[in-house]
């Protein structure tokens, strides 16, 4: 009998970074030049990070387990590390998540990223201009 794997859970995301690639200015964003961070991961990053929020309430906005978000939150932090060590090119995309419609409270200082900016999003990675 075939194991059918669990499907995968999706993230929720308040919203996407200002900008989706930081790191050296001389250096190409190819090859092994450049690491990638998926959006969860840089949501997990923002929450504990810079919200200040413990893993467990990070959890909870995510809509996801707290051993996962310590999962997400690790390899995020490797991936920052790599870049600022290895003078890698530090590009964030792709991931499973969907982002907040807007109606239900984030928590986060400056309210819902989504609304702040002005974007509709659709899914995860499809956006709209609104």
């Amino acid at each position: 009998m075939k194991k059918i794997p669990r499907p995968r859970k999706w993230r929720k995301v308040c919203g996407l970074p200002n900008s989706n690639r930081y790191g050296p200015l001389d250096s190409p964003a190819q090859g092994e030049h450049f690491v990638v961070m998926t959006i969860d991961e840089y949501e997990t990053i923002r929450l504990i990070d810079l919200e200040g929020l413990s893993q467990e309430e990070c959890s909870n906005q995510m809509n996801v387990a707290r051993t996962t978000v310590q999962g997400i939150y690790s390899e995020a932090r490797k991936k920052i590390a790599e870049s600022l060590v290895n003078g890698k090119v530090l590009r964030i995309e792709g991931g499973d998540y969907k982002l907040c419609d807007g109606e239900e409270e984030c928590l986060n200082s400056e309210g819902c990223h989504r609304h702040r900016y002005g974007i509709r999003f659709i899914d995860g990675n499809d956006t709209e201009q609104n």
